[in-house]
């Protein structure tokens, strides 16, 4: 299911190439349960999304947050925003805030490859792992007067002149956005080096210069793009998926459509360094309660999301394995 290197990014991604929510809980062990599966909400706490509104990080992040809060798993929980480099100005924020138990992030295999692209003094090895949601399927997508009607008519013109198509993509170099592209050039037989591709802050800025024709193509999680697919605003001419997304059922697959190419997203939830023992297990558990939720399936299938989801030291051993993938990669391809 991958070439050499995509597998390597498959050891990162979990699938093919290159590619929670907590805040600590309660500072009283009454009002938000001690770990040991209290059944009352967590309250005062905190989600940060290390990007800008209608990204993929904030849709995730305020479905969380509002699943929790329907499921009792969690009370009020906070939402906001801090965007900037690509995530890594939310990072050194949450890294900042040691010890802090009500605060977490909302981030994923973007945030993974920011932190070394930008050189950021702060890495996700000083996070707190709190719990691997999701998986996510990338598109290819172009605003609805787009001449390219078809992923074949695309990549036809995108071959003749590589570096006149700009592509868009809601992440840094090294992130998810950053690598579907150059992995799907160098699938078809362009050279990385030759794209041109254009980087935004999030979804929230990609969707803007899409929809201005800024960009010849977007490259994204499917996810950002559905009110807008279903408004007739853009079309998605293929997903990366393994198999055909049920929320866009007349998009193929890369494969399907000739390329070898299958590539995923993940996103996840991160907590500061050095909060409590109890203050983990307080996220665990109202993360654990939502996930087993009819409420959260129901939002799997709705947002076209693959459950993923892992807690505690199990995702820290896996987000140290992508963050490790990650900068053997950028390095490889002199971006790191």
């Amino acid at each position: 299911m991958r070439t050499r290197r995509a597998a390597l990014v498959g050891a990162l991604a979990a699938v093919s190439m290159i590619a929670v929510s907590a805040c600590g809980a309660t500072a009283d062990k009454e009002e938000a349960g001690s770990g040991g599966g209290s059944s009352k909400p967590a309250t005062g706490l905190r989600l940060m999304v290390p990007n800008t509104p209608g990204s993929g990080y904030d849709l995730t992040a305020r479905t969380v947050s509002q699943v929790m809060q329907d499921t009792k798993a969690a009370s009020g929980t906070q939402v906001f925003n801090v965007p900037g480099a690509s995530g890594t100005v939310g990072l050194q924020r949450l890294v900042n805030d040691k010890g802090n138990g009500k605060m977490a992030m909302q981030m994923g295999l973007g945030v993974v490859g920011a932190s070394h692209s930008q050189k950021s003094k702060a890495t996700l090895t000083d996070t707190t792992p709190i719990a691997r949601l999701i998986e996510e399927a990338g598109a290819i997508v172009v605003p609805k007067d787009s001449p390219y009607k078809t992923i074949d008519d695309l990549v036809t013109a995108w071959k003749k002149n590589p570096k006149k198509l700009a592509v868009g993509g809601g992440s840094s170099p090294g992130g998810p956005d950053h690598l579907l592209p150059m992995q799907l050039a160098k699938a078809v037989g362009i050279k990385p080096t030759d794209v041109n591709f254009v980087s935004y802050d999030g979804g929230g800025e990609l969707l803007p210069a899409l929809l201005g024709n800024k960009i010849a193509f977007g490259a994204s999680g499917f996810g950002e793009f559905l009110d807008q697919v279903e408004a007739g605003q853009v079309r998605v001419l293929a997903v990366s998926s393994e198999k055909p997304v049920e929320a866009l059922k007349d998009a193929p697959t890369l494969k399907d459509s000739g390329i070898d190419l299958v590539f995923t997203n993940w996103r996840g939830i991160v907590a500061p360094p050095g909060i409590t023992d109890e203050q983990k297990q307080t996220w665990i558990d109202a993360l654990t309660k939502m996930h087993d939720s009819d409420d959260w399936k129901t939002q799997l299938e709705k947002n076209g999301w693959v459950d993923a989801f892992q807690t505690g030291d199990e995702f820290g051993s896996y987000l140290t394995e992508q963050d490790k993938a990650v900068a053997d990669l950028l390095a490889e391809l002199g971006l790191a």
